[in-house]
């Protein structure tokens, strides 16, 4: 018997946050010149949806909340939402008792809106998979994993473990960093790993952070303290590889322990209240965006450090640069798959992935040792950012995300 094909625009493998994004970018706004997407993944997004599954939160910048708000996703998010009103950045070492802020980032420096918000990685699932359910022009092939990808011809063929197959001018790998569709299209990766691993958590503490998100260099690597609604916060911990797994998977007493350690007492006494995981930590790039009839997106295409917590608004500003690119050129009716066209969406992206990487690789290197000469220098130049607000101001833009090239999604309501 043949095999049934369901034939689409667009095929989006992976519905992470990114490939949600990407489908609801080119399939669920009013101007997408009717293209019609498959969202393709192994497992029921709706899964994602929880803190034992991904315990993690993102600082959600202006620039993406105003895609989000274009998708329609951040009515949904808004009650869940922490606006970052402050950012203080110190150089110190565990246990110290005073931590003076080096760098202050306030409201006052960063425009109309908060330069960011806060929210729990669960509740972005959510609204963005209640979004993509809601869309007619997406269809969602859960529970199929990848089996094959053939890009031969005038469209790609999408092979699915019951057999069935997707034919779609454009596929679009959004299936994280081991991405099958991304080495089916034979496209490599250059990066390394840190001897470091993140330690993700959430806490909640007596006293209220007064949305401030802190930002501690310590020799190991940074402790950030990210202010999420109540008396809670999200914790970024970065630490030696394995230090990090000897915390995680010690008794609960070692961990709040180390957590106290950290914590300067300014909060109170704080408490661990969600599940507590590492992961390992890299860099990589992909040395190519696009291939014949194969775009990348979000992790699949790049992995940054932690530092400055731009991984989730790289992957939606990919997404939003994708949906420009693909959606102007089938309204001038030519092939969406092609490398002339795809070649625009890598010029588009490539440049400011490689510019975010680099400086969060830089940062992680200068901030993450114990050299008393290094320790001073960089505090030396923080303190002289610090006393020039047009520098701040600068800072404060490229953190919410603000630049002169945005893609539409993003232009919307950037205040």
């Amino acid at each position: 018997m043949a095999n049934r094909i369901r034939k689409v625009d667009v095929a989006v493998v992976g519905a992470g946050l990114v490939g949600q994004a990407v489908a609801l970018a080119l399939a669920g706004r009013g101007d997408a010149a009717g293209l019609r997407v498959a969202l393709i993944d192994a497992r029921d997004p709706s899964d994602y949806a929880r803190a034992e599954f991904d315990p993690r939160s993102s600082a959600v910048t202006a620039t993406s909340r105003a895609m989000l708000e274009a998708l329609d996703v951040w009515p949904k998010l808004s009650g869940f939402a922490q606006p970052i009103r402050e950012i203080r950045v110190t150089d110190s070492v565990p246990g110290a008792t005073a931590r003076p802020a080096l760098l202050n980032f306030g409201e006052a420096l960063g425009g109309s809106r908060a330069s960011a918000d806060m929210v729990e990685n669960l509740h972005i699932y959510a609204a963005l998979w209640e979004t993509v359910c809601a869309c007619p022009r997406i269809d969602r092939c859960i529970g199929q994993q990848v089996d094959a990808l053939d890009t031969e011809g005038p469209e790609a063929h999408v092979r699915l473990g019951d057999g069935s197959i997707v034919a779609a001018r454009l596929v679009v790998a959004a299936d994280g960093r081991n991405s099958f569709v991304r080495r089916a299209a034979g496209i490599e990766t250059v990066g390394w790993a840190y001897p470091q691993h993140g330690i993700v958590t959430t806490v909640s503490h007596e006293r209220d952070h007064c949305g401030v998100a802190e930002e501690h260099f310590l020799p190991a690597g940074p402790f950030a303290i990210l202010p999420l609604t109540g008396n809670r916060s999200s914790l970024v911990w970065t630490e030696e590889t394995e230090k990090a797994q000897a915390i995680v998977t010690g008794p609960d007493d070692l961990f709040q322990e180390e957590l106290e350690r950290r914590f300067s007492g300014h909060l109170g006494a704080v408490e661990p209240v969600g599940p507590r995981t590492s992961f390992p930590l890299s860099m990589f790039l992909a040395r190519s965006y696009a291939a014949n009839r194969v775009a990348l997106a979000g992790d699949a295409a790049h992995i940054v450090h932690p530092i400055a917590g731009l991984g989730f608004n790289l992957g939606l500003r990919d997404a939003a640069e994708l949906s420009d690119t693909i959606v102007e050129n089938a309204r001038l009716g030519l092939d969406i798959g092609s490398m002339a066209v795809l070649g625009s969406y890598e010029r588009g992206r490539r440049f400011d992935n490689v510019l975010v990487a680099l400086a969060t690789d830089g940062l992680n290197r200068l901030f993450s040792n114990d050299n008393s000469a290094v320790r001073a220098v960089r505090d030396l130049g923080l303190s002289m950012v610090e006393r020039a607000d047009p520098l701040k101001r600068f800072f404060m833009a490229q953190a919410a995300g603000r630049n002169a090239d945005l893609p539409s999604l993003m232009r919307s309501h950037t205040g």
